[in-house]
């Protein structure tokens, strides 16, 4: 074996396919993260050690091939070919064998070592499938093919002795052979590029990218390629891998057809072209009331500690002598601010729970299968759907998930309307007011908001497409993975990372947020007030007031919530606890006050009023954290601030409508 200091390895893989739970398993807490060079996509290097030999890993984003057409392709591409990658590590979906196989070819192709990590083999074992893991290797040209479990963390040491014992090998005949014609044309690409570029390696790849025309390799590796080709051969090239990949899987994989025959009468109906929005509308109608019919049962209890907790804390603080001012402020203030948003928990979980489980079992790939016709029609391709699904949990990954679109002008405008989509923050929101004015129907009014953002978010897009006056989006190209059980542990973790989230930010920014407000509503011109009023919040809120009004929101208290909720919209619940010195606008006596208030405030302030809060509240821009996300993955300040400034006027104006339409009604 080489006498090397440290051997360099790179993790690749498919999406979804547990590289990166394999990466982590094996590097634990030794990571450094970074950015890709020009890039904002992150860079993750770890390191291990096995029989003496230190190894520097290197996990790529997830891909489906090497051609180069979004960021994380173009990421993982330059990585791989990195001189200093000595070892590739190519982590693949047991369960999926298929789809991953495509991307195994290519990285064959680039004459570097490569170890397969066959992940998820629990899964094949779960549906009752085989791989013939004595046939595979040699139908891949004797490569090491090493069967893990990342998740229960088996068959580590065998990867990695693997890695260290494979990566001196010199590189095998090629694997894939594409006719003579063909391989006849990679031939003399091969020799011309050798006397070109005579210390290059990856020869054979760089050939048959010049066959597939490929616009990167034409500029980097500029040759005379006239003589040879004069038409892309992408076509022929893509149907011998699938071709042969085929092949493999009828020689190695057995007892998958009556998985897939279950799959395949599942989707009739999940992604039939026309019941197959209808369905997942029902789905998610069906999930938001469980997050109210349960969420609220489970909430009470929320509310009562919380309401116990602080009357404690209020006598204690009144018994010690403490300052009145330093009491409003804990009690009426932090207490009343962060604990209010505290009682939403069971409904943030539940929500969490119902798209864990939606995503896990496969069904959220079918969602973005069946938007692609409606995305299309928006100049968009399906893939734009993917971001606008996770923007259901928060905004600033579904932004970052932007990063899988192909141009910067399709990632902007889905950075545009991804903010559409109802985070779970907005949903405290959508709580108060629903149960406040919409009773037994509010989970239909809460329901509403998140159709509402949908048809916005497609609606803007097509007219931003029309005046743009481009081609219709590009299909959607995605593989439909087989339905699973849910994986339990995969469900807790991400509830649980989701809530721990959402708890934070609780205990930062809203904690600072209500301490804000608190100082803004009990201060004012002449130093400390007891009336709201006359604090410095009412002065803004009033020099705001006309400009809400013809949206039915013309109250200084709702100008200062929607003002503090650009910090995060769960300020805005937390904001009415303190404007309106209620302990817990969640419990039933804390909504009546809140709603007597407001009646007392603005007698016509009624269910109309409420709806268009919380239009408002969805349309409007995003919390402060997802507006710096979307200036760091758009690179501009100057877009960023645009787009603040349609959020608001579009926000104003879809509220105006409604609010007057619905006056007239």
């Amino acid at each position: 074996m080489k006498n090397r200091e440290t051997v360099h390895v790179a993790f690749v893989g498919n999406p979804n396919c547990g590289k990166t739970t394999l990466f982590n398993a094996i590097t634990g807490a030794k990571l450094k993260v970074a950015n890709w060079p020009g890039v904002t996509v992150e860079k993750m290097e770890g390191e291990a050690e096995y029989e003496d030999v230190r190894m520097t890993l290197v996990d790529t984003p997830g891909i489906y091939s090497l051609t180069s057409y979004s960021i994380e392709e173009k990421v993982t591409r330059n990585c791989v070919m990195d001189d200093d990658i000595e070892v590739i590590v190519n982590v693949v979906d047991a369960s999926s064998l298929e789809r991953n196989l495509y991307l195994t070819l290519q990285l064959l192709e680039l004459g570097k070592p490569v170890v397969l990590a066959l992940n998820m083999m629990d899964v094949v074992e779960e549906r009752g499938m085989e791989i013939d893991l004595h046939r595979l290797p040699e139908l891949l040209g004797d490569i090491p093919v090493v069967p893990v479990s990342a998740a229960k963390r088996k068959g580590l040491d065998i990867l990695l002795h693997a890695v260290i014992h494979h990566y001196e090998e010199d590189s095998k005949d090629e694997v894939l052979h594409y006719g003579q014609e063909i391989e006849e044309k990679i031939g003399k690409l091969s020799e011309r590029l050798k006397t070109f570029y005579p210390t290059h390696s990856s020869i054979r790849w760089h050939a048959i990218k010049l066959l597939e025309f490929d616009e990167d390799v034409k500029s980097e590796h500029p040759i005379e390629t006239a003589d040879v080709f004069t038409r892309s051969y992408e076509k022929e090239i893509i149907q011998i891998k699938y071709a042969f990949i085929e092949s493999i899987i009828k020689e190695v994989l057995f007892y998958r057809k009556k998985k897939t025959d279950r799959t395949d009468r599942t989707d009739k109906l999940l992604t039939h072209p026309v019941w197959g929005v209808p369905v997942f509308l029902c789905i998610m109608a069906f999930v938001f009331f469980l997050t109210f019919a349960i969420g609220d049962w489970l909430k009470g209890y929320f509310e009562t500690f919380l309401e116990i907790f602080s009357g404690k804390v209020s006598d204690v603080l009144i018994h010690i002598n403490t300052a009145d001012w330093l009491v409003s402020l804990i009690v009426d203030g932090i207490i009343a601010g962060v604990g209010g948003i505290l009682t939403f928990i069971p409904n943030i979980a539940i929500l969490f729970l119902a798209l864990a489980i939606l995503e896990d079992s496969g069904y959220m790939s079918r969602v973005a299968y069946v938007m692609d016709g409606i995305m299309g029609k928006a100049g968009l391709s399906g893939k734009a759907f993917l971001p606008m699904i996770l923007g259901f949990g928060c905004t600033v990954p579904a932004i970052m998930a932007s990063r899988a679109l192909e141009t910067e002008k399709d990632r902007r405008r889905t950075m545009i309307i991804t903010p559409f989509m109802s985070c779970s923050a907005r949903l405290p929101v959508y709580v108060l007011f629903s149960g406040m004015f919409f009773g037994k129907y509010a989970h239909v009014a809460a329901f509403s908001m998140y159709a509402i953002g949908m048809v916005c978010a497609i609606l803007v897009a097509r007219v931003l497409h029309v005046c743009e006056k481009e081609k219709s989006g590009d299909s959607l190209l995605i593989e439909l993975p087989e339905y699973k059980r849910p994986n339990g542990r995969t469900i807790r973790i991400y509830v649980w990372n989701k809530l721990k989230d959402y708890l934070s930010k609780a205990g930062t920014t809203i904690f600072i947020a209500s301490i804000l407000i608190w100082i803004v509503l009990n201060l004012g011109f002449n130093g400390m007030v007891t009336d709201p009023s006359e604090s410095f919040g009412a002065a803004i809120g009033r020099g705001l007031e006309p400009v809400m009004r013809p949206a039915g929101l013309g109250m200084w208290q709702i100008v200062v919530s929607l003002i503090a909720g650009i910090s995060a919209k769960e300020v805005v619940v937390s904001s009415f606890s303190v404007l309106f010195g209620v302990g817990n606008a969640q419990t039933t006596a804390g909504l009546n006050t809140v709603a007597e208030n407001l009646k007392n405030i603005d007698p016509s302030f009624g269910p109309l009023n409420a709806y268009c809060m919380m239009l408002f509240v969805l349309l409007y821009v995003p919390c402060a954290a997802a507006m710096a996300t979307i200036r760091k993955e758009s690179g501009s300040t100057s877009f960023t601030v645009k787009l603040a400034i349609f959020q608001i006027l579009f926000a104003w104006l879809m509220a105006t409508i409604v609010f007057q339409v619905g006056s007239l009604l």
